[in-house]
């Protein structure tokens, strides 16, 4: 049977995709309430601004105009991601952190947007980074910087396992 650390060691990394879950639906509460669509709030002049946009696509708004169905293909998409991602912390060993940090953060996100995706038939988005008036990143929020920040942190884990010739856990 296993004790309580385990179970943490495990599935317990759910937390963080609660937690990562939460702060991204707060956060787009906080700014659709705040913002009218397009409006920009400089942070940091430049550089950096709070806005709101509306994403009916995938990453970089792929696919945005498309009438509709990529609305429930991304929602299948992020489900089966979702569960995979699930199946595959519950198989971690006590000792891989870096990894379930990773996967939990991947989780958090993506349940993040396939809520907005399902509830509101877009994904909100409030974070622009941007150079002067002359380039402009693709609005994203927290959710899309978890995924991010998780999809890195795999990526770093897959290079440390190939040069160090560990394998990867069944």
């Amino acid at each position: 049977m296993p004790d309580a650390a385990d179970r943490f060691g495990r599935l317990g990394w759910l937390v963080l995709s609660v937690l990562v879950l939460v702060i991204d639906q707060v956060s787009k509460a906080h700014f659709e309430g705040s913002l009218e669509m397009f409006q920009q709030i400089v942070v940091i002049p430049d550089y950096f601004s709070w806005t709101l946009a509306y994403n009916t696509g995938a990453a970089f708004s792929f696919l945005a105009d498309s009438g509709g169905w990529q609305r429930w293909l991304f929602a299948l998409i992020a489900v089966v991601v979702s569960a995979v991602l699930v199946v595959w912390l519950k198989r971690l060993g006590r000792d891989d952190t870096w990894l379930a940090i990773a996967l939990a953060l991947v989780l958090g996100g993506a349940l993040g947007n396939l809520y907005d995706r399902i509830a509101l038939g877009h994904v909100i988005d409030f974070i622009l980074v941007h150079w002067q008036n002359r380039w402009y990143f693709p609005a994203f929020n927290f959710a899309d910087s978890a995924i991010t920040v998780g999809a890195i942190m795999l990526a770093l884990d897959m290079f440390k396992s190939k040069k160090t010739g560990e394998t990867v856990n069944d």
